[in-house]
């Protein structure tokens, strides 16, 4: 694809309309012009020319200079008026930002569960939360996941936030992650990869993610839902963390009697 209708469509993402487009473009390669022989360089309509070049010039991206009764348009520097522009949307976003988080925090209790299927769209929505998180990430998470989530989980770690979990897989990237002791018997027992995180003691998604697009998890930010897998999460850390701590004889004498717990109430 031409360069510059790729540029005219990234261009056309940020309001701009063709014809502004075209005009500005055509404008870049020739200056000065005047309205005339700007319509036919850029194929915009004489009956449309002004019109536009007027939209260009209140963006400020197109100067008008009057010479011996003929008017000459000039482009203002890219630089300059990208600079502009991102200045312009800063204010946007951070007006939009503002006032929906407003309106979303008002809302004092939230208990809703919703439902997130399919694992590209459970990726994609971790991925947003992670990348907004400002304070703590908790999980219990399998590796073909967080391969995934590596850049933004890198990025939160660099911005000082805190990471503590449970990992099943065998590259453990992230040493505050604790590598679970039984990953055979559990997938034995399980034939699933779960996954539950919890950002920020707000959001909590759980639910299954090895089925490819009919993989499903729950998020909400209720408080309960939230404890409830918190203290799943605090009691694989525990088990793990104080199985490692012990001693080959203290270990298999631990497992043996999880196994005689697990048998006698699950089975």
């Amino acid at each position: 694809m031409d360069t510059s209708l790729i540029v005219m469509d990234d261009m056309k993402r940020l309001g701009f309309s063709e014809y502004e487009c075209k005009a500005y473009l055509a404008l870049l390669a020739e200056f000065p012009l005047n309205g005339y022989a700007l319509s036919k360089l850029s194929g915009i309509p004489r009956s449309r020319i002004y019109e536009v070049l007027k939209n260009l010039m209140a963006k400020e991206m197109v100067l008008e200079q009057e010479e011996e009764k003929n008017k000459l348009y000039y482009p203002v520097e890219p630089e300059t008026f990208i600079n502009t522009l991102k200045a312009s949307y800063k204010e946007v976003f951070s007006n939009v930002s503002d006032y929906t988080t407003k309106l979303y925090k008002a809302k004092k209790k939230d208990d809703r569960l919703v439902v997130i299927r399919g694992r590209k769209h459970i990726i994609g929505f971790l991925k947003q939360l992670i990348e907004g998180a400002e304070k703590r990430i908790a999980m219990s998470v399998w590796e073909e996941e967080i391969k995934e989530l590596y850049p933004a989980l890198d990025q939160a770690l660099e911005r000082g936030v805190c990471l503590r979990g449970i990992y099943f897989g065998s590259n453990n990237r992230y040493k505050d992650l604790v590598p679970h002791r039984r990953m055979d018997r559990y997938l034995a027992e399980k034939k699933e990869r779960f996954m539950s995180i919890i950002i920020d003691s707000t959001h909590t998604i759980s639910g299954i993610v090895s089925r490819g697009e009919k993989s499903k998890v729950t998020w909400t930010r209720d408080q309960g839902f939230m404890e409830i897998i918190e203290d799943y999460i605090s009691h694989d850390l525990l088990v793990n963390l104080y199985s490692a701590s012990l001693d080959k004889d203290a270990v298999e004498g631990f497992e043996a009697f999880a196994d005689r717990v697990h048998d006698h109430y699950f089975h």
